[in-house]
């Protein structure tokens, strides 16, 4: 399969607008060619327009959100099935069906990806769920813990494609520690900057790397709003901004969870998929994942349901999906699920639409199930989920005791990080049983000798 090569825009060649603006002064300052294999443009999702490949994130015409349009090597699905199999245990297995260049595997990359599914017997008969039914995708096992890995990892190789020098990004907390460490390991400066008020264990995590780490007050919506000032600025020329400027190729590496849970189940699709919603964008990713792998034959098409999962003190998109709107209405956020704490989500009204298209659904848990799910998943299967991997499993279980989520499908349940970065979650309620002397009478007397 031959990649697919353009040239890319520059500053001098500015289109009007409010769009174009924004869009021309993060482009890359010389013209080069541009190697993203099978990548053919970016499309908007609106309106359809198609516009080169470059680091534009919004329509010129309509304003809407862009992603990444290919030319997917369509006629042999066994032979493509082969060739994904004999490759690395990474992401890069998938590169004929991702924005990157062919020979991606062999530059500086953290190579996040092909974590376990792992076949959750214990937790299925705890939320009465047939046995070899439930399965739950543990993204934990990512370089830096989390699903944040796969996206940064795509938006690293566009940044290198369009010739930018500093990765930064917006983040509640996974994403800046994925931007700093996928930076020192490709020799680029970082940049990052998160709510004030972020979980300690993520702070350092995101800090520890070496590049800049800048704490802005207020929620991640504030956060965001600065990002989006700094990109139209002059000081943020050269910057490639993951979820932003990059976006269209960042989306796209959530796609990869998709393609996984798919090979991981002897290449069928699951029936029902719970996912947790932040900017919504995993969701509406995975969904094109699985559209694609049907396109391709990799799969057998059949009917999924996809259902998404949120914060009870920040669920803007279970709100609306409730009260039967299309039109998501930002909330301000509260709650420990701070990974999640997303007041305005972008891809809110598209994740409205898969879960409807689906016929699954958008559901919250609050504070309280959120850590009783964590401690679930802990007990029973030996995961310790961070928050977001709390929601997804207290959704699952408030989905079946509704009767919205069917106990005798193929299930995957997603965790998205490690409970190491959220542990004031569960501090709490998870201390020592015991403080005893070191004597076997005294572990008597403390009533464990049983």
């Amino acid at each position: 399969m031959s990649a697919q090569t353009v040239e890319s825009r520059t500053s001098a060649e500015n289109t009007s607008g409010a769009s174009g603006s924004a869009n021309a002064s993060t482009r890359a300052s010389v013209n080069t060619p541009v190697d993203l294999g099978p990548a053919s443009a970016l499309s908007c999702r609106e309106c359809g327009q198609r516009f080169e490949l470059g680091p534009i994130f919004a329509c010129e015409l309509c304003f809407g959100p862009l992603e990444v349009a290919y030319d997917l090597p369509l006629g042999d699905p066994e032979a493509l099935r082969k060739r994904i199999e004999a490759g690395p245990e990474n992401i890069w297995r998938y590169a004929p069906l991702l924005p990157v260049p062919a020979d991606v595997a062999d530059k500086p990359n953290l190579n996040p990806g092909f974590t376990k599914l792992v076949k959750a017997e214990n937790l299925a008969r705890e939320l009465g769920v047939e046995p070899g039914k439930l399965f739950v995708k543990d993204d934990s096992g990512n370089p830096t813990h989390s699903f944040k890995d796969r996206v940064v990892a795509q938006a690293l190789e566009a940044a290198r494609a369009f010739g930018f020098t500093t990765l930064s990004c917006s983040s509640t907390g996974n994403l800046a520690g994925a931007v700093g460490a996928a930076a020192a390991r490709a020799g680029f400066r970082s940049c990052v900057f998160i709510p004030h008020d972020l979980e300690q264990g993520k702070v350092v995590m995101a800090a520890v790397y070496g590049g800049e780490l800048v704490g802005i007050e207020g929620n991640y919506d504030d956060v965001n709003r600065f990002c989006s000032e700094l990109i139209g600025d002059p000081l943020g020329e050269g910057w490639g901004f993951v979820n932003v400027n990059l976006r269209p190729y960042y989306g796209e590496g959530s796609k990869t969870l998709a393609y996984e849970i798919c090979e991981q189940l002897g290449w069928q699709l699951p029936d029902q998929l719970v996912i947790p919603i932040a900017s919504g964008s995993q969701l509406t990713k995975i969904d094109k994942g699985l559209q694609e792998l049907i396109k391709l034959g990799l799969v057998e098409d059949k009917p999924y349901k996809i259902f998404g999962a949120q914060a009870e003190g920040c669920s803007p998109v279970s709100t609306a999906f409730k009260a039967g709107h299309d039109v998501v209405r930002p909330q301000k956020p509260d709650t420990i699920a701070k990974s999640l704490a997303i007041g305005n989500p972008a891809d809110g009204p598209y994740v409205l639409d898969i879960a409807r298209r689906t016929g699954g659904a958008v559901e919250d848990v609050d504070d309280e199930q959120i850590v009783d799910a964590i401690k679930l998943l802990a007990r029973t299967e030996g995961i310790f989920a961070e928050t977001a991997g709390g929601v997804t499993v207290g959704v699952t279980k408030k989905l079946i005791e509704a009767g919205l989520l069917d106990p005798s499908l193929t299930t995957v349940v997603l965790n998205t990080g490690d409970g190491l970065k959220t542990l004031d979650a569960v501090a709490a309620t998870s201390q020592a049983t015991a403080t005893i002397r070191p004597s076997l009478d005294a572990f008597r007397d403390a009533g464990l000798a049983h």
